[in-house]
């Protein structure tokens, strides 16, 4: 076996201490129930504030795919023990997705179901995750409940998939619009739940209609307009890259790994930019500013690191995969704000803010006294887990 290299940086505490920060700072019980967690969407803000904000249902979603992320290194794996992220007086992270689910739920009004898709199947993705955490701990809390989030959730990706403009899903239930953010996750949710035929007509759909050869990316949707006209959105997002290639690896084959191959490649030709803060030649994914755009890049490295995971792509795929994902890990790590004592943000438990771009450091875009958002470091947990997840994996056989 190959050996580690002992110099390389330590991506699990790194994925730590984002954890840390980010529980600490935005998490909260929701109207103060207890078995109940929440995240706020900016800080600082008072708690009941917070609620009356914009609701921002898809980044819990997120939020809890960021906390199975830790839960799985919790678990620990051979020469990567595990342990609590937060210490062992305080819940682990599967406890805290777990009273997530239930903060969500009860937050969006007694059920799971919203008017967006998109939304919807983020969910469903994590929850999928979070029960397949609770599998494999031997915790069977929360179970039977994520099981009927879970059916309750299908049969609306059942219903927004139509053969209208020829497949794909719908957006939103105004079912004026399939994209790539609505299609293509819940074409890797039918892929990881059993159903290949499914995911392989909306993966085979998105291919037909929205990509786009001379780059080799995936445009955004077709929209029918009061006429009935039927619009392209040609606008290229980082994020829509991600759950495509997700159902790609999942469904596999030889024609999926291929395309999978190329979508990693063009990612790299197109969806990048200098380092600066690296003080080395390097390419690293661009971000795409805050609000929502703040979860994007974040999402488009959770399934670059599967890539570069993933023995039946090619080598070189899979290097350039997982370069991408340790090089956009590093710039966020590098530009990162330790905060002061006397800081608000500081005053929660938090101490470490990270930069909403790879190119610029976090006193720049959130210097003291600015709010910050959860999308953003959210975006910059899930590339430390990402990174994480490629230095956990077993070493290949020399």
């Amino acid at each position: 076996m190959t050996r580690p290299d002992a110099s390389a940086p330590n991506w699990s505490f790194r994925a730590d201490e984002a954890a840390r920060s980010v529980t600490r700072l935005f998490g909260q019980r929701l109207f103060f129930l207890p078995g109940t967690h929440i995240a706020a969407v900016l800080r600082p803000s008072r708690r009941l504030k917070s609620l009356s904000r914009p609701w921002h249902y898809w980044w819990q979603a997120h939020y809890l795919d960021c906390l199975v992320d830790a839960g799985r290194r919790e678990l620990g794996t051979p020469g990567h023990p595990g342990g609590k992220f937060d210490g062992e007086n305080r819940p682990s992270a599967g406890r805290l997705a777990s009273r997530l689910v239930t903060g969500i739920r009860l937050r969006n009004f007694l059920t799971v179901v919203n008017d967006y898709y998109d939304d919807m199947a983020w969910l469903a993705l994590a929850t999928l995750r979070l029960d397949k955490l609770a599998e494999d701990s031997r915790n069977r809390a929360g179970r039977e409940r994520n099981a009927k989030v879970l059916q309750s959730l299908t049969l609306q990706f059942d219903a927004g998939s139509t053969d209208d403009l020829g497949g794909g899903t719908f957006w939103s239930k105004k079912r004026d619009f399939k994209n790539t953010p609505a299609t293509a996750p819940v074409a890797l949710y039918y892929a990881r739940t059993g159903h290949a035929a499914k995911a392989q007509a909306l993966v085979d759909w998105l291919d037909a209609r929205l990509y786009e050869p001379g780059q080799g990316l995936y445009g955004d949707g077709l929209r029918i307009s009061g006429a009935g006209d039927v619009l392209l959105e040609e606008t290229i997002y980082t994020y829509n890259q991600g759950p495509i290639l997700g159902a790609l690896l999942e469904l596999g084959g030889g024609a999926n790994l291929e395309r999978a191959a190329a979508l990693v490649d063009a990612v790299a030709r197109s969806l990048t930019q200098e380092a600066p803060l690296l003080g080395r030649s390097a390419a690293v994914l661009r971000c795409e500013g805050t609000g929502d755009g703040g979860l994007f890049t974040g999402i488009l490295t959770r399934y670059l690191a599967l890539a570069a995971l993933d023995a039946r792509l090619p080598d070189s795929t899979r290097a350039t995969a997982a370069a991408l994902v340790n090089d956009t890990a590093e710039a966020l790590w590098e530009g990162r704000r330790i905060l002061p004592p006397q800081d608000l943000l500081a005053r929660g438990g938090s101490h470490l803010v990270f930069s909403d771009r790879t190119e610029a450091p976090a006193r720049r875009s959130y210097p003291e006294g600015a709010a910050v958002e959860l999308s953003t470091q959210l975006q910059a947990w899930m590339v430390l887990e990402a990174a994480a997840a490629i230095a956990a994996a077993p070493a290949p056989a020399s």
